[in-house]
């Protein structure tokens, strides 16, 4: 996360604070590369909105400087930062038909008509709204107004484009199509995304990088896969995707490997990620995906413990199963819906397995 001179995007030792005296982002060191899709995510209140409204220029920098193509742009007004935006409410002008609202942006920058006209045309047929440009936007549902918003923020042709929870309006289906609809697009024109949400299937699923955000620092900064399968922190581990955790104390300690003993006294081998002595409590975290209970799966070296089924769920594509496990009684495995795939009975003592490097002993907190 320390800066770099060739970055496109670069946030150098930032701070924001409304009040003088509580920072609501606390030194923020990130640089992003040009072309890439950043996306930042963390709860509401995390300073995630505020770094985007601060590179946007509606939020002003307490103290460090943004810079953008290496110009230091704290001081430049919005209107002439030339980057896109796309707000979760469209911010469409309702007066206007759907290619006055995409031309608007293009006045302002004194571009003729002609020129105007053919930018609106390509930017229409980018999202695939070319037949819809007398109408206005109250005659348009939801996804085809975030089609629109999404136009107009292109249609000048920035390098740069800020998205701020641009999908939350919509339904999950047309959400989830929009979600491959942004970031196709954005991979076609080369252009340098930074978008804001606080759904991480959203963030995994679009980004080429994910910044997660709390209590207005970056807890990890990394690619969708590596933040799922190795979470450095508790945070990151239990806000990204769904995540077993057992409390205890680490006993044993080596370079690639603990010994942790939990608190309902089982023992178990782990990653040690974020311990760093005999005595120190932790987290253990392991993701449900990698816990089997089919004896004939376990793999050499797998380490077993009894569980007792609470919950057994059926989700179409998975089961979902809740065990209680180590006095977990929230303990999740999640297996593949095959037709040799074992349904479990409330009730039912079952032995459960994973592998030593799928559990990460992480901080304590």
């Amino acid at each position: 996360m320390q800066p770099s001179t060739d970055a496109f995007v670069q946030f150098d030792r930032v701070q924001k604070s409304y009040d003088g005296q509580t920072l609501v982002v606390k030194d923020l060191n990130l640089s992003i590369p040009k072309g890439e899709f950043l996306t930042m995510l963390g709860p509401s209140g995390s300073g995630k909105t505020t770094c985007l409204m601060m590179l946007a220029g509606f939020e002003t920098a307490t103290n460090g400087e943004i810079r953008l193509q290496g110009r230091n742009i704290n001081d430049v007004p919005p209107h002439k930062r030339g980057i896109g935006m796309v707000f979760q409410n469209y911010a469409l002008f309702p007066h206007m038909s759907v290619a006055e609202n995409l031309s608007f942006p293009l006045e302002v920058r004194k571009m003729g008509q002609a020129e105007r006209e053919a930018k609106v045309k390509r930017a229409l047929d980018m999202v695939q709204m070319g037949a819809f440009a007398n109408r206005r936007p109250a005659q348009l549902s939801g996804g085809q107004q975030q089609r629109i918003a999404l136009a107009r923020a292109l249609v000048f042709e920035p390098e740069l484009v800020l998205m701020d929870e641009p999908l939350g309006a919509l339904d999950k289906q047309l959400r989830e199509h929009m979600q491959f609809e942004i970031k196709h697009i954005a991979d076609n024109l080369g252009i340098t995304v930074v978008y804001v949400t606080h759904d991480q299937t959203e963030a995994l699923t679009m980004s080429d990088r994910v910044a997660v955000f709390n209590d207005g620092r970056i807890q990890q900064l990394a690619p969708p896969d590596e933040l799922y399968e190795a979470p450095v922190n508790s945070f990151v581990a239990q806000f990204i995707g769904e995540n077993n955790t057992m409390t205890g104390v680490v006993t044993a300690m080596e370079r690639d490997r603990c010994v942790v003993r939990l608190d309902s006294g089982d023992e178990i081998d782990a990653m040690p990620v974020n311990v760093s002595r005999v005595g120190e409590r932790t987290k253990v975290s392991i993701r449900p995906e990698r816990v089997e209970f089919n004896r004939a799966r376990f793999q050499p070296g797998a380490h077993t413990l009894r569980a007792r089924v609470e919950e057994f769920i059926y989700m179409g594509d998975i089961f979902r199963t809740r065990l209680s496990v180590a006095g977990n009684d929230d303990f999740v495995i999640k297996t593949r819906n095959a037709p040799d795939q074992t349904r479990l009975q409330p009730g039912q003592e079952i032995e459960i397995g994973w592998l030593p490097q799928d559990c990460r002993a992480l901080d304590a907190a």
